[in-house]
């Protein structure tokens, strides 16, 4: 295990690009593993907006605030325009967002601008909606924590439904952009009778899931996978390994790979995925209660940043960020 600590003068969010950090409303301040810092664009967008994503050529980037409603859509570190999500229960919960990059070159910003419940593929450059069409007729989900699959064939939607209950759903990118209606109810979703309140991918159809400690809805299905425990799901043929338990309280996993996951709830642990052992923790480093898409109740939680490339984990600590490599 590797431990760095980052100095800086204030923070607004975190983000990774290319094996570095970047606080991209604070006028793209880079903060370097070595301790380097330099502003990468000119302007500074204040503390209104405490999270950001940027696309994967690092042209691209939207800040926004995680329970909030506003956001900007940004190109080089300036304003392409305003993007909304809706009111409802946004106090509640994490804005669901996150980009495509096509086969084509296009870049698209996946939100849900037309309602809590409605996915939609919006153009970057030209702010063409292309899945936004009269037929569409969404079920009653609250997507959340979007996540694409390393080969941008799968979204991942981590959200929830009332009254709350948990759950993901997984969406066919390319199909979907054929036929929105398909946005609109997943056909590959879980029937596992527990609560899914945290998910990450592996590898391109493989996804790490744990559920929460909340008594299951359907006692019929809790063999697959019991309470407070995690497992290994395979897309493509909607198998799920054998679950493991785990004897301590976790919260949202980033996956290393299939042995290991980390796990940020309270404090950074990496655990064993088959023996549902900690093999490393790190207690002196605060890393938040965040254990699903519904957060509003909490407060002064650190930022945090997982970069999928090198499975490294960056965490705020007031002036400083902690970073974790495995």
């Amino acid at each position: 295990m590797n431990r760095i600590t980052l100095n800086t003068n204030g923070i607004t969010s975190i983000s990774w690009f290319n094996n570095s950090i970047i606080d991209i409303p604070l006028c793209g301040k880079m903060y370097y593993l070595d301790g380097r810092i330099e502003d990468e664009y000119k302007y500074h967008f204040g503390s209104f907006f405490d999270s950001s994503i940027i696309s994967d050529d690092g042209i691209y980037s939207f800040i926004y605030k995680k329970t909030g409603t506003k956001g900007l859509l940004l190109k080089n570190g300036e304003i392409l325009r305003e993007i909304n999500r809706s009111y409802y229960c946004a106090e509640n919960y994490e804005y669901p967002v996150c980009f495509l990059t096509r086969n084509n070159g296009e870049t698209y910003l996946i939100h849900c601008p037309n309602g809590y419940n409605q996915i939609d593929f919006e153009n970057v450059e030209t702010g063409l909606i292309l899945t936004n069409i009269t037929e569409r007729n969404p079920s009653d989900f609250f997507h959340s924590r979007f996540e694409m699959s390393p080969d941008n064939k799968y979204l991942l939607s981590k959200g929830w439904v009332w009254h709350p209950l948990s759950m993901i759903s997984i969406f066919n990118i390319e199909e979907c952009f054929k036929n929105p209606l398909l946005l609109d109810n997943s056909n590959n979703n879980l029937n596992v009778g527990t609560e899914i309140n945290t998910a990450s991918f592996i590898t391109k159809n493989k996804i790490l899931i744990g559920t929460s400690e909340e008594e299951p809805f359907d006692d019929d299905f809790t063999e697959k996978l019991p309470q407070k425990s995690i497992a290994i799901w395979n897309v493509e043929t909607n198998e799920i390994s054998k679950p493991t338990k785990l004897d301590f309280q976790f919260g949202n996993l980033f996956a290393v790979d299939e042995n290991y996951v980390w796990d940020l709830y309270k404090f950074p642990k990496l655990i064993d995925v088959v023996s549902g052992k900690i093999i490393y923790e790190d207690a002196e480093t605060y890393s938040g209660e965040q254990n699903s898409s519904i957060m509003g109740y909490l407060e002064n939680q650190p930022k945090i940043a997982f970069d999928r490339n090198t499975k490294k984990i960056a965490i705020t600590n007031e002036q400083k960020i902690e970073v974790y490599s495995f």
